[in-house]
Order: structure tokens, then sequence, then C-alpha cells
């Protein structure tokens, strides 16, 4: 019985696929090549392309346009041109705690001498004294006051737009390390 089925089936198979026949392929192929044969193609020529001629890009010694510092500079280069009367004078000679930065000194002490009070900085193992108008650091600073427990500066910096500004800042005694 299951043979008799599947022997039906593969007959219906066998008579479908014959009506899937040549026939209509060969209809299809005779109207594609009436088709071909009846079809002009007109397809205007390509036009002939420009020639490319690269650019020399020559950027030694130039900023990069993109670059955020370039901004930076041209306010820089006007505010020189401009009279700031908080401009540090580049010819001025300079003092010897000039050299040093202001995070590389100490105070770690403080003492009077004829009505001055003077401050003890300590740079490595040097000792020095200051007072009020002496000049420390090497952003154009100057002492501003001393006392007991802190030296008073202001120092003279450019900012982001070229401009010299006055900034304060301190340097506060050192405590001992030592205990008592």
């Amino acid at each position: 019985m299951n043979t008799t089925r599947n022997s039906l089936a593969l007959l219906i198979c066998a008579g479908l696929l014959a009506g899937c026949g040549d026939s209509d392929v060969q209809e299809v192929n005779a109207w594609m090549d009436q088709t071909r044969k009846e079809t002009k193609v007109d397809v205007p020529p390509l036009t002939e392309p420009k020639t490319f001629v690269p650019f020399a890009y020559s950027t030694a010694g130039e900023i990069d346009p993109y670059d955020p510092n370039k901004l930076l500079a041209e306010l820089a280069r006007a505010a020189n041109g401009a009279n700031n009367p908080l401009k540090p004078d580049p010819d001025r000679r300079k003092e010897p705690l000039e050299a040093f930065p202001l995070d590389t000194m100490s105070m770690v002490g403080s003492m009077k001498s004829k009505g001055v009070t003077y401050a003890l900085v300590q740079i490595d193992k040097t000792m020095y004294h200051v007072k009020p108008g002496d000049r420390v650091g090497q952003n154009f600073g100057i002492i501003t006051g001393v006392n007991d427990e802190a030296i008073s500066i202001k120092e003279t910096v450019q900012d982001a737009g070229g401009e010299w500004i006055e900034r304060p800042t301190k340097l506060e005694l050192q405590e001992s390390k030592e205990k008592k």
C-alpha cells in the first residue's frame, strides 16, 4: 500500500515535470533574440576626464590652520603691541630668586630687623632672607607682604588671551617635621 502511494506520487511529479517542457523556453528565447535585433543601443561617448594637477602644500614653518594655539598666538601678538601697564619689563635685571619656581621654595621662618620683617626661604639646602619688594619665582612675582605665617606674593602672568594679569599667591610657613 505504501509502495503504491509512492509510485502514484512519482507518476504525478513526472507528469507535472513533463508539462514544463522545452517549448516555453524556446518561445522566450526567440522573443529575446527578436527584441535584441530590433533594439538599437544609443550610448553617447563619455567626455574625456580633466587631467588632475595635484597642489603641493608647503607647510614648513607655518601654523596648522586647525590648531587652537593659532588663535592664542594671534591674541598674544596683538597683546604685545598693546600698552598694558602690567606688562613686565623684559630688560630689567633679574634678582637671584627669580631663577627658581615657587613650588621649589619653602618658608621656614621669619625675623625682624630694624623694623622690617624678613622671611626665611629655603631652596634645596640653601637659606635666603626676603622682604616686601623683593622679586621671587619665574612668573614675575613680587613680595607684597611678610608675616609670621606666610609670604604674600603678586605674580604677573599672561591669560589665555595674551593679556597680562596679576595673580596673588602665598608661600606658607612649613612646620618642622620633628616632634617636640
